[in-house]
């Protein structure tokens, strides 16, 4: 039986919901972001208005303020975008058991089962669109599909509140045009080695042979042209499968802050040190870092990065929640608290080595080898055996091989 599966994607979430508590903000170009006054503060999420100036998401604000200097800045409520969140949530669920969230703005909805009381898919997706601006005030796009890496591309397709259907009579005309960067999971890093070797369109990877992309990009290759060819069958999961992992974090209030880029890369390194073990042990890799930081005044921001490849090494934690850092606060201002965090788990018998795509697959297993060796070691001597120390040291000669 063809599947019926649905993606919602709620349009400028954050901004979305500070424009629902305070409609003043709907009239004027707003945006959800860090510190005003930092030069590192990035923008989270913006409104409508906003985005026609060409505002986007995650650049700085002193970049934002001058594309639109009249641009409204909001501060985060993360706590009240939970509970919208659950709010949406609770509306999918009203369809279907099986819908599986991806982050809290985002989720894929399998409705193949739900069609015979609520209608067919584009009916439900009208219906959601309309039930969450009723209920929410918040506006979501819906893409409809029969696999769940096309439906995303609906989601995405058109903005903001509409339904787009990619079936498997027209899916080719509009997708194989598309950027191959548009595609799921294709982050920069794969995108460019993509565009080097000719491929620029979602067409262009369908068409390419498997074996030469396997050539290129290892196991990964598999994983790119299932997803080009619509041969993606992964099932959404059901709300009530057992909850998983998901996320390994570790966070320290220093007795004195930290203060230079040393410091904080100190903390940095026992953190992802530790994170980095706990998540092999589990055997899951992270997708995400997310880092924490509050001030001696109790100022705090949060932040994360996607990840181009899932990993549980210290090495690309820390290098990641660094450039977390290094982006997104004033090195020269005092850290008090500091929490690195692995997010958006993925086991790490299911993950496709992408490293390939890089050219340092053999390097990052190296890595992996010598961290579990590590692990082992604290396991029969105790937590003395340091990785922070070691680490660089042992990444460098491997680099010379």
């Amino acid at each position: 039986m063809e599947r019926t599966i649905l993606h919602c994607d709620c349009n400028g979430f954050y901004a979305g919901v500070e424009c629902v508590q305070n409609p003043k903000l709907k009239t004027v170009p707003m945006a959800v972001g860090g510190d005003e006054e930092s030069r590192h503060g990035i923008i989270l999420a913006k409104n409508e208005i906003a985005k026609k100036f060409g505002i986007q998401t995650a650049e700085t604000i002193w970049q934002a303020k001058r594309k639109c200097p009249d641009l409204v800045m909001v501060r985060p409520h993360h706590d009240l975008y939970s509970q919208y969140s659950k709010r949406v949530m609770d509306i999918y669920k009203e369809y279907t058991d099986y819908v599986e969230p991806f982050g809290l703005d985002e989720a894929w909805l399998d409705v193949t089962a739900s069609k015979r009381l609520f209608g067919d898919g584009v009916k439900i997706a009208n219906e959601l669109r309309k039930r969450v601006r009723e209920e929410t005030g918040l506006t979501i796009s819906v893409g409809v599909s029969f696999c769940k890496v096309f439906a995303k591309l609906g989601s995405d397709y058109k903005k903001p509140d509409a339904t787009t259907v990619f079936s498997v009579d027209n899916w080719k005309l509009f997708i194989y045009p598309l950027s191959v960067r548009e595609l799921l999971f294709v982050g920069k890093k794969t995108g460019d080695e993509l565009e080097r070797i000719g491929i620029k369109t979602i067409g262009q990877l369908a068409s390419l042979d498997e074996h030469i992309l396997t050539e290129h990009f290892g196991k990964a290759g598999i994983m790119l042209s299932r997803y080009a060819r619509g041969l993606d069958n992964e099932p959404v999961k059901s709300i009530y499968e057992k909850n998983e992992v998901k996320s390994v974090g570790n966070g320290i209030t220093f007795r004195k802050d930290l203060l230079g880029e040393e410091e904080i890369r100190g903390g940095v390194y026992a953190l992802s040190d530790s994170i980095a073990s706990r998540m092999r042990k589990k055997g899951l890799k992270c997708t995400t870092v997310q880092v924490m930081i509050k001030d001696p005044k109790f100022k705090t921001i949060s932040r994360q990065k996607k990840l181009e490849f899932p990993t549980y090494t210290s090495r690309d934690i820390r290098e990641a929640a660094m450039d977390i850092i290094k982006r997104s606060w004033n090195m020269k201002l005092p850290i008090r608290m500091l929490s690195v965090t692995g997010t958006n788990l993925v086991s790490e018998d299911k993950v496709f080595s992408q490293m390939s795509l890089f050219g340092d697959d053999e390097e990052e297993k190296k890595i992996e080898k010598f961290e579990k060796t590590v692990d082992n070691l604290k396991a029969r001597f105790g937590s003395v055996v340091s990785l922070g120390g070691n680490i660089k040291k042992y990444e460098n000669n491997i680099k010379k091989r």
